[in-house]
C-alpha cells in the first residue's frame, strides 16, 4: 500500500521538476513590470483582484510559453552541455507531461485575462501566439532575441489593458523599453551557446557576428531602453522618484556590461542578479513615486 507521505513526496519532486522545466524564478523579469504599468494606470493601487488575475495571467503565459519552448528544443537540448541537465532531457519529465502543462497554462492565462475585461480576452489568442512562435525562431532567423523581447514587452501594455481597457501611450513607450531591455540582455546569454549554435545550424547574432559586434549590438539596445523608459516617465507625468528608476536602470545595465566584457563567466550573474533587481528597484521606486 502506497503511503501518504510517498505520495507528498512524489508530488513535491514534480513540482519541483515543474518548476525546474520553466525556472519560474525568471518571472521576476515581467511581473515588476506589469504591476508598474497597473500602478500607473490606476493612480496609485489597482484592488486585489487585479493583482491576483494581473500576477496569474503573467505567470501561466510565462509558463506556457517556457514550456511549450523546452518541448520543441529537446532535440537541440540534449546535445548542448548547458542544457542537458534540464527535466525535459534527463528523462525526468515526458513529452506528454510537458505538453499537458503546456495547455493547462494556455488555457489558464485565457481563462485569467476573460476575467480581466473583453479587450484582454481578445488580445490572449495573438499574444500567446507570439509567446509560442519564439520557440522556432532560432531555427531561421537571427532576431529571435527581438521576439523574446516583445513576448515580454507585453506585459506593461497587458497592465494598462487591465486596468484602463485601453491601450495607452505611455504603455507602449515602457513596452517598447521593455523590449529593448529583454533582447538586450539575451544577447548577452546567448553568447554562452555560440558555438553550439554555429555547429547546429541554430541562428542567433552571436553566432551570426561574434562576440565582439554582438556586445556592442546590447549596448545600442540598452540605450535604446533607457531612452524609451525616459520618454514613458515624460508622457506619464510621473515625478522624480521615477526619474532615478531609470537613472538606477542605466547604471545597473552599465554594469552589466561591464561584467560581461570583464568575463564571460560572469553571465550568468549578470543575467539573473542584475536584471532581477532592476525590475524590483524599479517598481519599488514608482510606488514611491504614487505615494509621496
Amino acid at each position: 500500500m502506497i503511503s501518504k507521505g510517498y505520495i507528498v513526496k512524489r508530488l513535491a519532486k514534480r513540482l519541483q521538476d515543474f518548476n525546474e522545466l520553466v525556472m519560474f524564478q525568471h518571472s521576476v523579469f515581467s511581473l515588476p513590470f506589469i504591476f508598474i504599468a497597473m500602478i500607473v494606470a490606476a493612480d496609485g493601487w489597482f484592488g486585489f483582484k487585479l493583482l491576483i488575475l494581473g500576477a496569474l495571467a503573467a505567470i501561466s503565459a510565462r509558463n506556457a510559453a517556457m514550456g511549450f519552448n523546452r518541448y520543441v528544443d529537446r532535440s537541440f537540448d540534449k546535445h548542448n552541455p548547458r542544457t542537458v541537465g534540464r527535466p525535459s532531457v534527463d528523462g525526468r519529465l515526458d513529452g506528454a507531461s510537458i505538453a499537458l502543462f503546456t495547455i493547462v497554462n494556455a488555457l489558464v492565462f485565457m481563462a485569467a485575462a476573460y476575467f480581466i475585461n473583453d479587450l484582454a480576452f481578445y488580445l490572449s489568442i495573438p499574444v500567446l501566439m507570439v509567446l509560442l512562435s519564439y520557440s522556432y525562431f532560432k531555427r531561421f532567423s537571427s532576431l529571435a532575441h527581438i521576439v523574446l523581447g516583445i513576448s515580454l514587452g507585453f506585459a506593461p501594455m497587458a497592465g494598462a489593458i487591465a486596468v484602463l481597457d485601453t491601450i495607452a501611450l505611455w504603455s507602449i513607450l515602457l513596452s517598447i523599453g521593455v523590449v529593448f531591455w529583454v533582447a538586450g540582455f539575451d544577447l548577452l546569454y546567448s553568447l554562452q551557446d555560440m558555438e553550439f549554435d554555429k555547429t547546429n545550424g541554430l541562428h542567433s547574432i552571436p553566432s551570426r557576428y561574434g562576440s565582439g559586434i554582438t556586445l556592442k549590438i546590447s549596448v545600442v539596445f540598452h540605450i535604446f531602453t533607457i531612452v524609451f523608459w525616459a520618454l514613458f516617465v515624460s508622457v506619464a507625468e510621473l515625478g522624480w522618484f521615477a526619474g532615478t528608476a531609470v537613472l538606477f536602470s542605466a547604471l545597473m545595465l552599465s554594469y552589466e556590461h561591464y561584467l560581461v566584457r570583464k568575463d564571460f563567466t560572469q553571465i550568468d550573474r549578470a543575467f539573473f542578479t542584475i536584471n532581477g533587481y532592476l525590475g524590483f528597484v524599479f517598481i519599488g521606486l514608482i510606488i514611491l513615486d504614487k505615494v509621496v
